[in-house]
C-alpha cells in the first residue's frame, strides 16, 4: 500500500516546552484515521505538520511522499485538503460561501484577482450540495450559524480533490442534530474508496463517524497507543489518555465512553 504520511521520531519544541516528543505514526492509503487526546496533547501541532504547515524541530516527516524540509509546501499544501477553527478565522465575514469554496483552489480565503473556469464554478457549487448549503452560496460566511460554517469549511477543503484530508475537530461547536447532519455526511465521504486518505482530529469518541478504521491516542506530546480502531478504543486506554476512570461502549458503528460508576 502507498504510505501516505511518515513521521519517524518527530518532535516540536518552542523554547523549553516540548509539544510533541518522538512522534512516529504512518498513514497508509485507503486508512479513516482519528486521533484523539485531551486538551495540550498535541494534536492540533500533529496536524500542523500533516498539513506541511509546521516542520518538525527534530525527526522526519514524509507527506504524500515528500519530506518536509525538502520540499516547496506550496506546491504541496494543494494536495492536501484542510478544515480547522483556524482557518476559518481567516476567511472574512463578507465573503461569499460560493467564493469560500472556489478560493480553495488558490489556496486563499478571499478572492483577489485570480480567475476560476465554469468548472471551477461547477464543482463548488456540487460541493455545497453534498454538504446540504447549496442553497447558502449567494450567502455572506459571517451570517452563517456555526453548523453551517463547518460544512462549508469541509466542502472547501475537498475543492482541490484533495489526496489527504484533515479535518480539526469539525464537530466542535455544534448542537446535537447539527452534529449528526455532519458525521452522517463524513461517514458518507469514509465509506467511499474514492475519496482522500482522512484524518480527524477530535475530544469525543462519540464523534467518530461511521467507516473510520484506525485510531491514534496523543498523551503528554507522545503516542500512548495506535493502531486498528477496535483495538485503541479501549477502556483501558482511553482511560490512561485522558486521565479519567472511563467506560467505553459501542454501538453498532458508533462509540460513547462516560466516566466509571
Amino acid at each position: 500500500m502507498t504510505v501516505v504520511l511518515d513521521l519517524q521520531d518527530v518532535s516540536i519544541r518552542r523554547g523549553p516546552k516540548t509539544i510533541l516528543d518522538s512522534v512516529s505514526w504512518t498513514v497508509q492509503e485507503g486508512e479513516r484515521w482519528v486521533v484523539l487526546g485531551r486538551n495540550g496533547a498535541g494534536k492540533t501541532t500533529l496536524l500542523q505538520i500533516a498539513s506541511g504547515r509546521m516542520h518538525p524541530s527534530a525527526g522526519t516527516a514524509h507527506v504524500l511522499g515528500e519530506r518536509l524540509g525538502a520540499v516547496d509546501v506550496f506546491e504541496l499544501r494543494p494536495r492536501i485538503g484542510v478544515a480547522s477553527a483556524a482557518l476559518a478565522d481567516r476567511i472574512l465575514p463578507s465573503e461569499s460561501v460560493l467564493d469560500v469554496v472556489l478560493t480553495a483552489a488558490y489556496g486563499m480565503t478571499g478572492r483577489w484577482r485570480e480567475q476560476y473556469e465554469d468548472l471551477d464554478h461547477e464543482r463548488a457549487r456540487t460541493l455545497l450540495e453534498v454538504f446540504g448549503v447549496g442553497d447558502l452560496a449567494g450567502r455572506t460566511f459571517g451570517t452563517l450559524s456555526e453548523g453551517e460554517r463547518k460544512r462549508v469549511q469541509i466542502a472547501r477543503s475537498l475543492m482541490t480533490d484533495p489526496e489527504l484530508l484533515l479535518l480539526d475537530e469539525p464537530a466542535a461547536g455544534l448542537d446535537l442534530g447539527g452534529r449528526e447532519e455532519l458525521l452522517a455526511a463524513l461517514a458518507e465521504i469514509a465509506q467511499d474508496h474514492r475519496a482522500p486518505v482522512l484524518v480527524l482530529v477530535t475530544h469525543h469518541v462519540e464523534e467518530i463517524p461511521e467507516g473510520f478504521t484506525h485510531g491514534l491516542l496523543l498523551r503528554d506530546g507522545q503516542v500512548h497507543v495506535a493502531g486498528p480502531l477496535e483495538e485503541v478504543l479501549t477502556a483501558e486506554h482511553l482511560s490512561a489518555a485522558f486521565g479519567t476512570d472511563l467506560e467505553v461502549e459501542r454501538h453498532e458503528s458508533r462509540w460513547s465512553a462516560r466516566a466509571r460508576r
